[in-house]
């Protein structure tokens, strides 16, 4: 087994990297902040200018065919600079899932727009639930959804919904009739909304995959969702270390660096750690479910690292930058910000700890019972 990235994922990195590096300042940060807007949509369209948009899609939507680790190696980067874009829920969940399990006439009208930067998709996987009904030949969708990813400027969004004890993945449209976004607020992420969705009638072109299929497609974009959060958590706490390091090297005090300090150095030997495990645990389940191989353990321990150990690594970057750490003019609060809302999105340790032990409850009895199947992914 070779544990290096392949040089496709490492050059697709590099490139994001340096156009992040270039365009994401902490001036133009401020001035979208002030506009009191999320998206940077010239930044979005020179990143499909460039290709990153469709590097890792499946080359039937136009894209070059890598896939999920190249994505996650993309998202590290959105999260190293605190992109204000939506590589997450556009492209990593709604593109590929649409590319993965849409007919030709959903990937020419919805996936081939996102990959060029004109067209912003999501995914409303959260909180809330919606139903289903078959009305004179229509589906007819009733319910909400709390907190969808860059709903308030998404141009689609897809919705699981009941429908009976099945769930059914429909691609639904803001100006659809019956359909309110309403924008909520939120910090540190890609910008939140509140889809209500009053007797929304779809045609059978609005749905993803089959009514039989809808459960499984469910579950690939939670879990592809899930691990795409854990990348932005990596590249988050990554960066933060760093700036945390540099910080401790240069502030004197009592005549030397602080991080001369034996406490000092001993809460940043912790964060190192804290934040090699979520690398680790990371990649540990993005290249199982890559290879198409059972991965529910891993991708619920992917998710408890991300979670905790974000929030140690974020308070810990904090502390040790004093009241530099609170300072809205300093970069850092951003990155505090952002692994909070990576840590929130996740969820805590109990939820985690619990879909661990469903996990490992369902291995034990497949081994009993001799069964090669596989348990749904944790989301």
């Amino acid at each position: 087994m070779r544990f290096a990235p392949s040089e496709s994922h490492r050059d697709l990195a590099r490139l994001t990297r340096q156009i992040l590096t270039d365009q994401v300042t902490t001036d133009r940060l401020r001035d979208l902040e002030a506009k009191d807007t999320w998206l940077d949509r010239p930044l979005w369209r020179e990143l499909a200018t460039a290709g990153v948009l469709a590097a890792a899609l499946p080359h039937r939507a136009g894209g070059d065919g890598l896939g999920l680790m190249e994505q996650c190696g993309v998202l590290i980067e959105v999260g190293r600079s605190v992109a204000p874009v939506p590589y997450l829920s556009s492209i990593v969940t709604a593109a590929a899932g649409l590319a993965t399990f849409g007919d030709d006439q959903q990937v020419t009208r919805w996936v081939t727009p996102a990959r060029e930067g004109t067209m912003v998709l999501t995914a409303a996987l959260a909180e809330g639930e919606v139903g289903a009904e078959r009305v004179a030949g229509r589906w007819v969708l009733t319910g909400t959804k709390t907190t969808v990813p860059a709903a308030p400027d998404a141009d689609l969004v897809l919705v699981p919904a009941k429908f009976g004890r099945r769930t059914v993945v429909f691609l639904v449209c803001p100006d659809d009739p019956g359909v309110t976004v309403e924008p909520q607020q939120v910090a540190g992420g890609e910008g939140a909304g509140w889809l209500d969705l009053a007797r929304v009638a779809l045609p059978d072109d609005r749905l993803l995959g089959t009514v039989a299929d809808g459960g499984a497609i469910a579950a690939w974009l939670t879990t592809r969702a899930t691990i795409g959060s854990c990348a932005l958590q990596l590249g988050v706490t990554e960066r933060a270390l760093e700036l945390t390091a540099e910080y401790v090297r240069n502030r004197v005090q009592f005549g030397r660096p602080i991080g001369t300090f034996q406490a000092v150095a001993q809460r940043l030997a912790d964060t190192y750690i804290d934040v090699e495990a979520i690398r680790l645990t990371l990649w540990q389940a993005a290249w199982r479910l890559a290879e198409g191989l059972p991965c529910p353990t891993e991708v619920a321990t992917a998710k408890f690292w991300a979670a905790e150990a974000g929030h140690r690594v974020a308070h810990t970057a904090v502390h040790l930058h004093g009241g530099v750490g609170i300072d809205l003019d300093h970069q850092l609060h951003r990155y505090f910000l952002a692994a909070k809302h990576h840590e929130f999105r996740l969820g805590g340790a109990t939820a985690q700890l619990r879909a661990i032990g469903a996990a490992l409850t369902s291995t034990e009895l497949e081994d009993q019972d001799g069964s090669a199947g596989a348990a749904p992914p944790a989301g």
